[in-house]
């Protein structure tokens, strides 16, 4: 293996947004494409032109594929180890709540659901969480290896994720003495959501690389199989009949937006006032992800047992 950081591979195809249920009041033809429908208004106006649809479509979906780029790039930043200076860390989150408060916006105007969205948001993050070789994470450990070299990891891991509770906690405080600014507060939660999925499902990965439990599959399959295993607060497997298959089907995208959820729902503890929501937000993080290293290692034993390692 290199020494080199290595990500999971090339983004899964996303799911289409489902159609809204809800019904227009006005009347509705088929615009010629198989099961698609366009409102057709009953005033003199004409309809617009196919042409015109097509271009503002175009539009949307670059406008999907700049932000999904942005991101990627930051959730991917902030995941990454090492300590990041605090002004920096909220430059970013404050990047990546704008950047998610267009992305929803748009999704709304589809008629997509907020967990549906966030999941596909999600997806199309997870295989490019870069993901480092044992070589690499025992370089960038202090040579450390086996069993401490997994001690390690999970402290790195919880600390992250702690840090993005207690900043997004603070931000939350200072907004309480601006109200309007809590109109932002659904697209700061989503961000620190996926930050925290994005260091947990990287702690998985790596948990792997060091115990030596090799997962098959191409970049984007293993990618999913390490979101499914975060899904599940377990590790992957590999022995496991199906398990690239199950990876990417529809039981594994609900579970998978069901852990998204409740992990965002534990981030609103972080909009307490008075800056007890830093305090909660961080604490809560930070039990939750060194609770999933030790059942993630646990299962992960049951594979390869470890040395204490070098320390």
């Amino acid at each position: 293996m290199t020494s080199e950081n290595r990500q999971t591979g090339a983004a899964p195809d996303d799911s289409t947004a489902e159609e809204s249920d809800g019904a227009p009041d006005h009347k509705v033809a088929a615009d010629g494409e198989a099961g698609r429908k366009v409102p057709v208004d009953d005033g003199p106006d004409h309809p617009a032109h196919p042409d015109h649809r097509a271009a503002a479509d175009g539009g949307a979906d670059r406008d999907d594929d700049r932000d999904g780029r942005e991101v990627a790039e930051i959730v991917g930043r902030l995941a990454e180890p090492g300590d990041m200076d605090g002004a920096e860390r909220r430059r970013l989150l404050g990047r990546l709540t704008t950047s998610l408060a267009r992305g929803a916006k748009r999704a709304k105007e589809s008629g997509a659901s907020r967990g549906r969205w966030l999941t596909d948001v999600f997806m199309a993050v997870a295989p490019r969480i870069p993901i480092r070789d044992l070589q690499t994470l025992s370089e960038h450990h202090h040579g450390l290896t086996s069993e401490a070299l997994a001690d390690d990891l999970v402290r790195t891991a919880a600390k992250a994720t702690t840090a993005v509770g207690a900043i997004g906690g603070a931000v939350a405080a200072a907004e309480f003495a601006a109200p309007p600014l809590l109109l932002s507060a659904p697209a700061q939660l989503v961000a620190e959501t996926l930050v925290v999925a994005a260091v947990e499902v990287k702690l998985i990965a790596e948990l792997h690389e060091v115990y030596g439990i090799q997962v098959p599959g191409t970049g984007s399959q293993r990618a999913m199989a390490f979101a499914m295993a975060w899904s599940k607060q377990r590790g992957v497997d590999p022995m496991a009949p199906g398990t690239m298959t199950v990876a990417l089907g529809t039981a594994a995208k609900t579970a998978l937006r069901n852990r998204l959820m409740r992990t965002l729902g534990r981030h609103l503890t972080t909009f307490g006032p008075f800056l007890t929501g830093a305090v909660a937000g961080g604490l809560l993080n930070r039990a939750a992800t060194k609770k999933l290293g030790e059942v993630v290692r646990a299962d992960l034993r049951v594979h390869r047992a470890l040395p204490p390692g070098k320390s």
